[in-house]
């Protein structure tokens, strides 16, 4: 007897992302200290087709949102939540700049534990070339 495939969630949304023939997905991972080489990362992805997402908050620049130290901890493990479920939707990910950090190094531990491909701007960076 014979049972049937069971799918995963990342099955479905593969599935899903299919169904409705959306472009490739690119997540932009990396410091925040490159948020200018991200926008152009973005800007670069864009043009060659696909649906860029990458973080939305500097917190290295002072905003008031961020102001309040306990509430910046708070909002920074948010953020990284926010990032790892970015990984998961995406289809590959994109790290920008020169320069790992523990944050960058983890996320793209994360990513290539889901299978996800990872492209570096900077290939040297990478941790395990």
């Amino acid at each position: 007897m014979s049972y049937p495939h069971l799918l995963t969630p990342a099955d479905k949304l593969a599935d899903a992302k299919k169904l409705l023939s959306l472009p490739r997905i690119v997540v932009i991972c990396g410091s925040t200290r490159f948020m200018t080489e991200m926008n152009e990362a973005d800007l670069r992805e864009t043009k060659a087709g696909k649906i860029v997402v990458k973080p939305g908050c500097d917190m290295k620049s002072p905003h008031e949102l961020w102001s309040d130290p306990v509430e910046a901890e708070a909002l920074k493990v948010r953020l990284d939540d926010l990032h790892r479920a970015k990984i998961r939707l995406a289809d590959e990910v994109l790290v920008v700049g020169d320069y790992i950090g523990d944050s960058t190094r983890a996320e793209i531990a994360y990513a290539r534990s889901l299978g996800k491909p990872v492209r570096f701007t900077h290939p040297e960076v990478d941790p395990d070339a």
